[in-house]
């Protein structure tokens, strides 16, 4: 793959990321908007851009075999053999900030969440910036709450227009699809781990490396980005259903005369527009948020989307449409309930 690398371009964004810019790039999760971890203003660029709110905290990529303790200042054999098993690849760790880090990417907290991608794109960006001793910090290339980008033309259509980003490096579509799996290690002793996101790599993949199991997140846990009840939302309200549901919702929208963006894996009545995704965990989960961003252009009334099985397989998809569903509550019954074009 590395002779498909634009390496021009590729130390184009290093320079530029260097000298403070904000750069789009692919990663095997989704696109980041990346600045240079150790600037602070740069990174305060990033929060401007999205429109974040300043204590939301960002991961920082790493290249691979960069020192973790330069970024960290408690490392635990448990991230150690979790990197080991895991990295390059979607798993952010946090652990405690080192001091020297600024807590701008860490949104005040006493921790730091990193990883190291797996794209090529990425780490070879990595290994250009700062000749492979930086670290880029990176959230979701779209403004904040909205739906992550999978394709570099997502990142064009979110900040095309602002000129806050100075270029978006293209790598072709995500791979995975949704945000990394984020464990935290930094409270073992009292806390043991605990996942704060679910993704790719499952909570099983991760206790046989480390031999127990992630807890749920407690009131006490830190910050960690995608976390927050409403997010990876489109404009258009998301409502989710089971299959069986689903199919008596769409009769019922289409006697009132409503507009349906649909999202599924099984059989279903044809509808304004519809989508239809793999009925596997890593195919929906790869498709998820372009089927969010497309069915968002249809002129819907609401986009609806066919619950996915409810097994630890699918667990960072439900988490995903959870979020984006969080805002629409009571939206079909309001479509049901109220005249068309009210």
């Amino acid at each position: 793959m590395d002779q498909q690398l634009d390496h021009s371009a590729i130390d184009a964004a290093a320079r530029a990321l260097e000298q403070g810019a904000l750069v789009a790039f692919p990663t095997e999760t989704v696109y980041g908007l990346g600045a240079d971890a150790e600037n602070p203003a740069a990174v305060a660029a990033i929060y401007a851009a999205k429109g974040r709110p300043q204590d939301h905290p960002v991961i920082v990529h790493l290249a691979p075999g960069a020192p973790l303790h330069y970024w960290a200042s408690e490392i635990p054999q448990e991230a150690h053999a979790l990197a080991e098993a895991f990295w390059p690849g979607p798993l952010t760790m946090i652990l405690k900030r080192a001091a020297n880090i600024p807590d701008a990417v860490s949104g005040g907290q006493d921790t730091v969440g990193l990883r190291c991608p797996s794209h090529p794109v990425a780490i070879a960006l990595l290994r250009a910036f700062k000749g492979g001793r930086g670290g880029v910090a990176a959230p979701s290339a779209n403004k904040f709450g909205h739906v992550s980008p999978t394709l570099a033309q997502h990142v064009r259509d979110e900040f095309g227009a602002d000129g806050s980003v100075a270029m978006v490096l293209d790598g072709g579509a995500s791979q995975v699809g949704i945000e990394s799996t984020i464990v935290d290690l930094s409270r073992l002793k009292t806390h043991g781990p605990v996942l704060l996101r679910p993704g790719h790599i499952s909570a099983e993949a991760i206790a046989a490396v480390i031999d127990q199991l992630p807890a749920a997140p407690d009131a006490a846990a830190p910050r960690a980005s995608g976390t927050l009840e409403s997010h990876y939302a489109p404009h258009t309200p998301v409502a989710m259903q089971d299959s069986e549901t689903l199919r008596i919702t769409l009769a019922d929208l289409a006697r009132a005369g409503r507009k349906v963006a649909l999202i599924h894996y099984t059989d279903m009545p044809a509808t304004h527009a519809a989508l239809r995704l793999p009925a596997t965990p890593d195919g929906f989960a790869h498709a998820l948020y372009a089927a969010l961003r497309a069915m968002d252009g249809q002129g819907a009334d609401v986009i609806l989307v066919e619950a996915p099985p409810t097994n630890g397989s699918w667990l960072g998809v439900n988490d995903r449409l959870r979020r984006a569903a969080h805002g629409s509550t009571g939206i079909v019954h309001g479509l049901l309930n109220r005249q068309p074009g009210a």
